[in-house]
């Protein structure tokens, strides 16, 4: 009996350790420990793991995030791309996009201050123009 009691007990444990690796609430931690070393003010965010696709030791997670409190504005959504080490969730990147396109942008939700960017003046490009050719460069001159 009790090598059958010792039995279960080791495979619920090596069981336990192994449902970490699937688990999105740690996925979640890893997230939030990588904006922490960013210094964000991650206490006064709400940070939701929307999807994860895991791969073995790497996964790749969708989380969105919001202001604490703010039920007006759209969530800003996220990509990583994850790796297990040493038995927790470690962000190591952005996540590839599978469809068009590029990972997310951090920078790209909705303005915190209201409003959107200034209008350019009539006739400026907004991007500073294009380069001028090396035909309308001035001569260098030798020292």
């Amino acid at each position: 009996m009790r090598l059958i009691s010792s039995l279960l007990l080791i495979l619920c444990l090596a069981a336990c350790q192994r449902g970490g690796q699937k688990n999105t609430d740690a996925v979640r931690q890893g997230v939030i420990d990588h904006l922490a070393k960013g210094n964000y003010n991650v206490p006064g965010m709400d940070i939701k793991v929307a999807n994860v696709q895991f791969n073995g030791e790497q996964a790749d997670a969708t989380v969105t995030v919001t202001a604490k409190g703010q039920t007006s504005a759209p969530p800003m959504t996220l990509r990583y791309h994850m790796e297990h080490q040493n038995n927790k969730w470690v962000v190591v990147g952005l996540a590839k996009e599978t469809g068009h396109g590029g990972a997310a942008d951090p920078n790209a939700g909705a303005n915190p201050h209201g409003g959107g960017m200034p209008a350019a003046a009539p006739g400026v490009d907004p991007h500073g123009g294009k380069m001028p050719s090396p035909q309308d460069l001035p001569p260098a001159t030798k020292k």
